[in-house]
């Protein structure tokens, strides 16, 4: 009876900290049942891992490349999927075992754990400097997305839209048309109901792009990389004169400092096609480098990407010749 009462103890002492900790799905939905052998409490109490401290007189060489992870890639797939969605009433539907990078990221961005930069100067909108964390999006101290108002607008401008003003007024209980007179101008218009609101779900989003350093480090004899942000892409999109919609191009929707997303990554599970008794976090999986990527920008004294001089498989040879650059410098540091 006492192992019973014990085990019942462990079960609801696990489950309440792995949702404290994190608030995603846990193999425990219940305090006495657990959905599988054993409980998986590796992941969702787990400690992130620090950096290794680097000094400034100990970094010999670096070089800054920006890559883009391409979410059609079948190697990126445990970061696309699964797929989030919101029901044409508004609800929020996630997967209950696991969820996507984009999942988790909007989770805490909305619960205020996550600071947004914005991709581009607020004021000046031609300038996408977004990436050097410059112009910050927060709430108030202590407040989050639901309980400020001044905060959600401005969140919500980067994680969503608005979708088409209707052209059917409102109408009283008569069936007439409400109409508004404005108090400036006093002109008489027609009251429509409120744009739908449109939020960008996991199925959106079609690349991620990191912003990393390469250094050789001295003191430790090794040729390091550390990620320093990370931004979510989609299309962007233009009406058409035939009533559909034309991609003109990708864009950034916001940049996040990787190293503050860590502390939320590492106690997420992503899948493991290989394992299921192996899974680990999205830190693991930045950390251990397994995704597929393209460089498509480098420091340069030109400050210019790649698609800026280069197109086609001409830019992918030339993304590919930045990769080599860095594989050459380890191999002539150990080449004697």
């Amino acid at each position: 009876m006492k192992r019973l009462v014990l085990l019942s103890a462990l079960l609801t002492g696990a489950f309440v900290n792995a949702q404290e900790i994190n608030g995603g799905p846990v193999n425990v939905p219940q305090a006495d049942v657990i959905d599988g052998v054993y409980m998986t409490e590796h992941i969702p109490t787990k400690r992130m891992i620090p950096y290794e401290f680097v000094r400034e007189a100990d970094v010999v060489w670096s070089h800054r490349v920006w890559r883009m992870i391409d979410m059609r890639e079948k190697m990126n797939l445990p970061i696309y999927l699964p797929l989030d969605k919101h029901t044409p009433s508004g609800q929020y539907v996630r997967n209950t075992s696991r969820w996507s990078l984009w999942t988790i990221l909007r989770h805490h961005i909305i619960n205020g754990d996550l600071k947004m930069f914005s991709p581009y100067n607020p004021y000046q909108f031609d300038m996408l400097d977004g990436d050097q964390f410059k112009y910050p999006i927060v709430p108030e101290p202590g407040k989050n997305f639901l309980t400020d108002s001044l905060f959600r607008d401005k969140a919500f401008y980067y994680m969503g839209k608005l979708g088409a003003q209707s052209d059917v007024p409102l109408t009283d209980e008569n069936g007439d048309p409400i109409e508004v007179t404005d108090p400036v101008t006093g002109v008489i218009s027609f009251k429509y109901p409120p744009a739908d609101t449109v939020w960008v779900d996991s199925e959106h989003i079609v690349q991620y792009r990191l912003k990393e350093d390469w250094f050789f480090d001295k003191e430790r004899s090794v040729l390091d990389v550390r990620i320093l942000g990370i931004a979510p892409v989609v299309y962007k999109e233009e009406e058409s004169p035939t009533g559909g919609k034309n991609i003109v191009g990708m864009e950034e929707k916001f940049w996040l400092y990787f190293p503050h997303c860590r502390y939320i990554l590492a106690n997420y599970f992503v899948y493991n096609e290989k394992n299921d008794a192996q899974w680990q976090s999205f830190d693991d999986l930045f950390w251990q480098r397994r995704f597929t990527s393209t460089i498509y920008r480098e420091s340069n004294v030109y400050d210019r990407k790649i698609d800026s001089y280069k197109t086609g498989v001409d830019a992918l040879m030339e993304a590919e010749k930045v990769t080599e650059e860095i594989r050459n410098f380890e191999h002539d540091v150990w080449n004697f």
